[in-house]
C-alpha cells in the first residue's frame, strides 16, 4: 500500500481538538497578525487612522477563517501544533520589534 492510501481520512471526529485550538490559538494568531500589521505598517498610536482601523479589523477575518478551516486537519494534536507554529511564526517577529511596548 502507498503511503498516500495509507493516510487517515478527513473526518468531522475529534471536532473538540480541532474547534478548541482553533478558537484560542486562532485568536492569539489573528492578535498577532494584527499586531504584525501594525508594526510594519508603523501605525503607532493612531488607533483612529485608516491604518489603525484596518489593523483592527484584521483580527475577525483571520479568527473566522482559522475557525472555518480548522477542521481540514487530521486531527486535534495536528491542528494544535500547526496553530501553534503559526502563532510562533507571527509572534517572533513583534516581539523582535517591540510590539508589546505599552
Amino acid at each position: 500500500m502507498s503511503r498516500i492510501g495509507s493516510r487517515r481520512p478527513l473526518s468531522s471526529g475529534d471536532w473538540f481538538g480541532k474547534v478548541s485550538a482553533a478558537f484560542i490559538l486562532g485568536f492569539t494568531l489573528a492578535l498577532g497578525c494584527a499586531g504584525l500589521f501594525r508594526e510594519l505598517m508603523d501605525v503607532g498610536e493612531g488607533y483612529f487612522s485608516t491604518k489603525g482601523q484596518f489593523a483592527m479589523w484584521l483580527m475577525s477575518p483571520v479568527w473566522a477563517l482559522t475557525l472555518s478551516f480548522c477542521f481540514l486537519f487530521r486531527s486535534g494534536l495536528r491542528a494544535w501544533l500547526w496553530l501553534f507554529a503559526a502563532n510562533l511564526l507571527v509572534w517572533v517577529p513583534v516581539l523582535l520589534m517591540g510590539g508589546l511596548r505599552p
